[in-house]
């Protein structure tokens, strides 16, 4: 069988795409945040520690006395703030707010940045869509978020008008999904 120099230009091509979906998907199936692979067969609690871009939120969710919470079968959306994210909030913020007296206060905090179910990246756009650009997804604390996909970014406001982008999207967990955000939303 002979085949033409298109033909052998297609098949590679073919070949080519074929081998760079692989990679795309094992590199989704897999992601890399705070320099540790995110196992989506592991929990919301058991990933992020491993992650050292959230060490602070893992210092939050455990003074909360969310683990169990984010350790149950969910399913969670959980947009979750970098060390960089809190380091943005006014000094002694999260010192104060990771004291026993105020775990109320922290819990709603972070209990805002969950929604219940799994909504990836691609659901949150849809939703945005058919809601004329931008959507309304309700909190686990009970206040609602906006968000928007504004060229190839996703981004979230707060109840206070703070605005945060989704810097890696769809971080699958056995009990739902994390997306981490540049900036800590407030309710």
């Amino acid at each position: 069988m002979k085949f033409s120099n298109v033909s052998l230009a297609l098949a590679a091509a073919l070949l080519s795409v074929s081998g760079a979906a692989l990679a795309n998907h094992h590199m989704e199936k897999n992601p890399m945040v705070g320099g540790a692979a995110m196992y989506p067969t592991k929990d919301i609690v058991d990933n992020a520690v491993n992650s050292k871009d959230h060490t602070t939120l893992v210092a939050a969710v455990k003074a909360a006395g969310l683990v169990d919470t984010l350790k149950s079968a969910g399913p969670f959306t959980v947009f979750a703030p970098t060390n960089a994210a809190f380091a943005k909030l006014p000094a002694g913020t999260v010192d104060t707010l990771v004291k026993p007296e105020n775990k109320a206060t922290l819990t709603k905090i972070l209990t805002y940045h969950v929604v219940a179910g799994k909504m990836n990246a691609a659901d949150i756009i849809a939703a945005a869509q058919a809601a004329g650009g931008k959507a309304t997804l309700t909190t686990v604390e009970g206040q609602p978020l906006t968000a928007w996909k504004d060229g190839d970014a996703v981004y979230l406001q707060d109840a206070k008008g703070g605005t945060s982008k989704v810097t890696i999207a769809d971080v699958n967990q056995s009990n739902g999904v994390i997306h981490v955000i540049d900036t800590v939303l407030m309710p």
